[in-house]
Order: structure tokens, then sequence, then C-alpha cells
């Protein structure tokens, strides 16, 4: 695989939820989110994620038409103003569906296109990039102890199983992004040593999407509440970019861009 870590796009955090872990449910009006959307991509974002059923841990799933109904409005109006990739976040296919039809570029699901249809959907669309997540159990329940005997080891042999079950279906091998899971089904202990050793997911010869931002692992170790954990969040994405992230899924986006900027002159050995 080329190196392509000096090109590290920053991805933006849109939740049109009620109840999301970050901002609350700040940006869960359409008018809300295109404002946020447009300081997001003044900022650098080089693409939006948008998720309607939040996933923190203990959270209780939505139903198709309630999560449709709080997405496709915002989707709609983000194609129609922002020249910007568009992600959704989810992990139901009658949803991905819909978002497609609506023309976004990838679907970012925690559920690495386990959902029944979900598979054979994306293997429809060469033109859409798909994200495969690791996640232990479900959001209400992931954060009960989670085991593993060697976290990175477990992690890697499940992507690497998904990889192989997305293009037995007709996927598009390089159409696939992969994401470890930070804080899905892991403790502080295997979310650093995840980080620590986030390089060996490069044995699977696919780009990785990263995102650590505002989440307990952060919290946890620098002892801030959610609204104060920009530097940690910082330090998280300036490691996994060092790492060779291609994508880091951030709620700061200014603050990451700069960043990111340094770590790719860094990379490069060189300002361009």
């Amino acid at each position: 695989m080329s190196d392509t870590r000096t090109n590290i796009e920053v991805m933006g955090i849109l939740n049109a939820t009620p109840d999301s872990f970050s901002d609350g449910g700040q940006f869960n009006q359409v008018d809300r989110a295109l404002y946020q959307a447009e300081q997001m991509v003044a900022d650098g974002a080089a693409w939006l994620d948008i998720g309607g059923e939040s996933t923190r841990p203990g959270s209780q799933g939505v139903g198709v038409q309630e999560e449709l109904a709080r997405v496709i409005p915002i989707v709609e109006k983000l194609r129609e103003n922002f020249d910007v990739s568009l992600s959704v976040d989810t992990c139901k296919t009658a949803v991905m569906a819909e978002a497609l039809n609506y023309g976004v570029h990838m679907i970012n699901d925690i559920n690495a296109l386990r959902d029944e249809g979900a598979e054979l959907l994306l293997a429809t669309r060469p033109d859409v990039k798909v994200c495969l997540m690791h996640m232990q159990g479900e959001p209400r329940t992931m954060q009960h102890e989670p085991r593993y005997d060697d976290v990175v080891v477990e992690v890697k042999q499940f992507l690497d199983a998904r990889v192989r079950a997305c293009v037995d279906a007709g996927i598009q091998k390089n159409n696939i992004y992969l994401d470890p899971g930070f804080g899905f089904g892991k403790s502080v202990r295997h979310n650093y040593q995840l980080l620590q050793r986030l390089q060996a997911f490069h044995e699977l010869q696919l780009p990785l999407l990263i995102g650590m931002s505002r989440k307990s692992m952060v919290g946890q170790v620098t002892n801030r509440e959610v609204s104060e954990r920009l530097a940690g969040s910082i330090a998280a994405a300036t490691i996994a970019a060092m790492k060779g992230a291609q994508i880091i899924r951030v709620h700061d986006v200014k603050e990451t861009v700069d960043a990111m900027k340094v770590v790719a002159a860094t990379l490069a050995g060189e300002f361009a």
C-alpha cells in the first residue's frame, strides 16, 4: 500500500440526535445543523459525518423512520448547499439505502455492514466508500466489562474477516476504510493499547478512519469533562495521524485541521 499519510483528512461530526454524549443534541434541528456544517467546512473539514442514532455507552436504539426523519433532511440540505464529502453514520440497511439516494459518499457503520442486506446494497454502489468498525457487544452493554486476550489481535482479526465478507459480497476493496472502534466495547487500557499499536492495522492494507474526539478515554486520563477535552483529543488525533490514520473524525475541526497540517509537514519532512 502506498504511503498516503501526508494526505490526512478531517471529518466533522454532525450529530442529529437529542442525546449525543458530546453536543447534547445541539445540532438536531436542520437550521442548526446547517450552521454547524458551514462552520466546519470553513474550518477545513473534508468530510461531514451525519448520525441520527446515538451510540454512546448505554444509549437506546431508535426506529428506522425516526432515524430517517433526523438524518435525511440534513443530508438533503447539505448536498444543496456545500461542496463537501458526506458520510452517514448508521447501521441500518434501510437508512443506508435512503442516504445513498441522496448522494452521500460514505456509509460509516459501527456494526461493520452486518445488518441484513447491507453488504449487497453497498456492492451495487462502487462510487461509495464504506467504513467498517469493530464493536464488542452493542451500545447498551458494550462497556460492561469488555474482555480481550489481546485487543489488537482480536480487533484486527474481526476487521479482516469483515473485509473478506464484504469483498466476497461484491464490495470493491479499495472502497473500504477500517475503524478499530475506540470506546466501543473497550476499557481505557484497551483503547490505549490500540492507539499504541495502531500501525499494526496497516497489515490489512486499508486506510484507517479514527475517532477519539472527546471520548472517555481522553477524559479519564486528563480528568476533564467532555467540554474540556480539546487538548487531549488533539493529542490523540496527532498520535493516530503520526501512526498512519488517513481520516480523523472529530468535533473540533478548526483545531484538528491545524494539528494535521503540522503532522503532514512532519511526515513529509518539509512544508509544501
